[in-house]
């Protein structure tokens, strides 16, 4: 198959037209790596490795602009690329390249995602939820999680601001429950409940 023309269509985008008409995007980086140029005859193992690196650049490129806009675990990052468009193999190569060139770290996404929720006021079992949520692999989980605070001290916080009357059995089981929304088990809430008692 010959390659008819490249014409650039931006500073690294160009567009491959073969002989029978079928135009393929690709980049500036893809034409010098298989050193292509107008007239080159392509044998059909020549065409499948430019398709492939073609995929592989696109798939780059769009898990860069997604990585820009926020961090990503490597699953969610796959699924996400997948869900667009991008083929299984491109997405995985991806992801291996984002990886090895230090784009992608899930380790310091955990510890970013036990911090964010940490701050807010969750607890660990609530964060572990998160970790899992976003596709983090679980022995990632205990050293992030060693980043989060007491969790006296939060649901400490939470009864301050929220909390008329110890005495008011309902006020006491609706926070209660809130607690348990957030991610504190029954004894770190029922351990905090008997200190703030204790206090009055």
């Amino acid at each position: 198959m010959i390659l008819r023309s490249l014409k650039q269509k931006g500073s690294e985008r160009v567009t491959l037209i073969l002989e029978d008409g079928e135009e393929i995007p690709s980049t500036l980086g893809v034409v010098t790596e298989l050193r292509l140029y107008a007239g080159k005859d392509l044998d059909e193992a020549e065409l499948k490795l430019l398709r492939e690196k073609t995929d592989l650049a696109a798939a780059r490129d769009h898990a860069l602009l997604l990585l820009s806009q926020r961090m990503h675990s490597q699953k969610e990052l796959r699924d996400k690329l997948i869900r667009k468009g991008e083929s299984a193999e491109a997405a995985e190569a991806a992801i291996a390249w984002l990886a090895d060139h230090g784009y992608l770290d899930d380790a310091g996404y955990a510890g970013s995602v036990v911090r964010h929720y940490s701050l807010k006021g969750y607890g660990a079992q609530r964060i572990r939820s998160e970790l899992s949520r976003r596709g983090l692999p679980r022995e990632l989980w205990e050293d992030a999680l060693e980043e989060i605070s007491e969790p006296g001290e939060q649901i400490d916080a939470f009864l301050q601001k929220r909390l008329k009357n110890p005495e008011d059995r309902k006020e006491v089981q609706k926070l209660s429950a809130a607690l348990l929304r957030r991610g504190y088990s029954w004894e770190e809430i029922r351990a905090a409940f008997q200190k703030f008692r204790r206090a009055d």
